[in-house]
């Protein structure tokens, strides 16, 4: 196998079967549909996933003499290192602000978990002992949206400000407002992610209820024009209900605004099981889908491999069409 193919194996799974032994410093992420799961990277030949902890998963992680080997029933998938977590992923410092969302999209844990809302002092006092590692590369900020999406922007502009003396590049990732992309770059975001979630119109109007599609990708026009090409990205979750064509109609549509679409596989959380329906797409479709968005982002002259922030240059979670392939 490839490892983009084991990759899609992987991601298709989502989790592995581990002793909690093996696993030194990881987190509990507080942002997306993967919230409140214990989880951990692994890393072989320069490739990295993120994996939740499931003791019913089919996949079993075990210690062979310093290495970790992944199998599939019983039989050797892949071998390679535990990576260790900055803050939520290697080498970066991301963080999530709220941890708590108005919004009530049906695959999210967040608005079932009524988490923290980060103060700036915890902010910076994570930074900064990110920063006395030696490994921090960048920093990435993130919120669920805690009241109004015009605060969440505010508080997301207060942290970049007093972060930006770390001299490491800072990338963002909030609900768009009227004013967010201006506030944001001024502040001294160098990279901007708004997600659209899904582009199969009755699906988000189903599923992320109160959000605006056309505003978000408005939004996405309005952050190229302010932060150029290859420094505006996109989630684009699959496992909704929606169609190969439909998910390939809708990455063309993003790249043609020059927007760097992210492919991420759906999960379902325990928190919303019987409210959404949701089949994780299976390695065959994760990789023919990654081959669609390689080729779009070619013929659009356009990276997945350049960016300094946020979840291209991590890969834990997606197969990153110039990375991985």
């Amino acid at each position: 196998m490839t490892d983009a193919e084991i990759k899609a194996e992987l991601l298709a799974v989502g989790a592995v079967d581990i002793d909690m032994v093996l696993l030194g410093n990881i987190t509990v992420p507080t942002a997306g549909p993967g919230a409140g799961n214990t989880a951990f990277f692994f890393n072989w030949n320069g490739h990295r996933v993120r994996l939740s902890v499931d003791d019913g998963s089919p996949l079993r992680a075990v210690d062979d003499n310093g290495d970790v080997v992944i199998l599939k029933g019983g039989k050797e998938l892949v071998r390679g290192q535990l990576e260790e977590e900055l803050i939520h992923c290697p080498e970066q410092a991301y963080i999530t602000i709220s941890e708590r969302c108005v919004f009530d999209c049906k695959y999210c844990p967040v608005p079932k978990l009524s988490g923290d809302i980060k103060s700036l002092d915890k902010i910076v006092g994570m930074v900064d002992e990110a920063s006395k590692s030696g490994k921090l590369q960048a920093i990435s900020i993130t919120s669920g949206v805690a009241d109004t999406p015009e605060n969440e922007v505010d508080r997301a502009v207060e942290a970049i400000r007093a972060l930006v003396k770390y001299d490491v590049p800072i990338g963002v990732s909030v609900y768009p407002t009227a004013d967010s992309t201006r506030l944001l770059k001024k502040a001294g975001a160098v990279e901007i992610k708004y997600n659209v979630e899904t582009m199969d119109r009755e699906i988000f109007d189903r599923v992320c209820p109160g959000m605006d599609l056309d505003f978000i990708k408005d939004s996405l026009t309005e952050a190229v024009s302010m932060f150029g090409r290859n420094l505006v990205f996109s989630n684009f979750i699959v496992g909704l209900g929606e169609t190969d064509e439909t998910v390939e109609a809708g990455l063309e549509e993003l790249a043609s605004m020059d927007v760097v679409p992210i492919v991420r596989a759906a999960s379902m959380h325990p928190l919303r099981e019987g409210e959404v329906d949701i089949q994780r797409p299976t390695a065959t479709r994760l990789l023919k889908l990654t081959k669609i968005l390689r080729r779009i982002l070619d013929e659009h002259g356009l990276r997945a491999d350049v960016s300094q922030t946020m979840c291209l240059p991590c890969t834990g979670c997606d197969i990153n069409p110039h990375i991985d392939m």
